[in-house]
């Protein structure tokens, strides 16, 4: 299908709904499928695209029950994008502020651009239906799923990981994230950039967790931050910003930052030691390490202490030299189920089988640079999961297999004390979800 221009409503409605089926096809995720206004796109329509497709993924599960309700037969499979342009039509009525005759007209001139014209009526039809529902109060969930809008395998993990708090946990996967900020208290200090964000007008508050964390009152675009561009701060999540705390990094030490683009971990942790011997920064993901490169630069922390490499941290044949760290940080990939209010397209990429892909994963990888290790060396373990298989089991079935390995204990007042390691649960307002584990090896 040719693109659809953004440059009217009914294309911006049209394009969200070709976004929401491709990653029910299992093609690209919202940061891969969103245009962006670099690429030539109207950016004056690119704030109602983003909320209409993330939106659309964050009620999901909610919306497509209720669109079973209204629907008299199932639709076609060759026609998901009808489907999905019901659910952005739903999830104008009941969750913008958009009036509902403007969400229904350009939802209804939107099949035409999809080159469906047959389906006019039937778009009409259930959005006006969907409208009175609304206005009377008559719907009804009757499934996990539909009520907290997650999909059931996921629920059912959560109800037997987090028995009495599985609820807490879906009901702030579907709120908006805060904007958490992280000083560069090398050029900084946080209460100074609080008082320059104050005198921008901008509402903040410091973290409570993390020595460096800011929280805004309002989200913007970074490019309105005071000092964004000269260093002064980066976009990232409180929790995230706890690993330089248990990692100690210390001046002539040389660490690895394992998985490390796109760099938020790597420039903290120069930010917190600006003299280790070396610091390597490796990722698989070469598109990724020009972001790393980006933010090295832009934090005015590039230099001949950082060594950038693209290769696969399991294959250490291919890019370790032989060298032993003192240090190693392995924020591994998972199934990022802690920070689904981020990216809440999670719920529809995310599948059951994936747990096991990458549990297995994250096992050659704790095992690969586990000999990357010194004796006497520490390895700071992390994911943004709230799933025990890729967390505390998986770190408990590591120190079954690795005779020098020894879990060192975490005191904090944030998360939850797990048999191994430490567990943040997403809330409200505060960090997202993340897992902390900190391994020493004997000898």
């Amino acid at each position: 299908m040719k693109a659809i221009s953004l440059n009217q409503p009914a294309g911006v409605r049209a394009n969200a709904a070709l976004i929401l089926s491709k990653l029910l096809q299992q093609q690209g995720s919202l940061a891969t499928q969103l245009p962006r206004s670099s690429d030539g796109t109207d950016a004056s329509a690119l704030p109602l695209l983003k909320e209409l497709c993330y939106g659309s993924c964050r009620w999901y599960f909610q919306l497509d029950n209720a669109l079973a309700g209204l629907l008299s037969k199932p639709l076609k499979a060759k026609d998901l994008d009808i489907r999905c342009l019901l659910v952005v039509g739903l999830y104008q009525l009941a969750h913008l502020r958009t009036p509902d005759y403007v969400s229904i007209n350009e939802t209804v001139n939107a099949v035409a651009l999809l080159k469906k014209p047959w389906a006019k009526a039937l778009v009409n039809g259930v959005l006006r239906q969907f409208q009175r529902q609304l206005s009377t109060g008559n719907l009804e969930y009757k499934t996990d799923a539909a009520q907290f809008s997650h999909p059931q395998w996921l629920i059912d993990l959560l109800k037997t990981a987090w028995p009495e708090r599985w609820p807490m946990i879906l009901e702030a996967g579907n709120r908006h994230p805060p904007m958490s900020l992280r000083v560069n208290r090398q050029q900084i200090s946080r209460a100074d950039y609080v008082q320059a964000l104050h005198e921008a007008g901008m509402g903040a508050v410091t973290g409570v967790y993390a020595s460096s964390a800011v929280y805004l009152e309002k989200p913007c675009p970074v490019d309105d931050l005071p000092g964004f561009f000269q260093g002064w701060v980066s976009v990232q999540d409180e929790a995230s910003q706890l690993l330089p705390d248990l990692l100690k990094p210390a001046a002539g030490q040389r660490i690895l930052d394992a998985c490390a683009a796109p760099g938020g971990k790597t420039c903290h942790i120069l930010e917190t030691e600006p003299e280790p011997a070396e610091v390597v920064a490796l990722d698989i993901e070469l598109r990724r390490l020009e972001r790393l490169h980006e933010n090295l630069h832009r934090l005015a922390l590039d230099s001949e202490r950082v060594a950038v490499v693209g290769a696969d941290a399991t294959q250490t044949h291919s890019w370790w030299d032989g060298r032993s760290f003192d240090r190693v940080l392995l924020d591994a990939p998972c199934s990022a189920t802690g920070i689904i209010r981020r990216q809440p397209d999670i719920k529809l990429l995310r599948q059951p089988t994936d747990i096991t892909r990458l549990t297995e994963l994250q096992s050659r990888l704790l095992d690969s640079l586990w000999t990357c290790l010194k004796p006497g060396g520490v390895m700071v373990y992390s994911t943004c999961s709230i799933l025990p298989a890729e967390n505390t089991e998986q770190i408990s079935a590591f120190l079954t297999r690795t005779p020098d390995a020894v879990g060192i204990p975490i005191t904090a007042d944030w998360g939850i004390a797990c048999e191994q390691g430490r567990q943040i649960l997403p809330t409200d307002h505060g960090p997202d979800g993340f897992y902390f584990a900190c391994l020493q090896k004997q000898g």
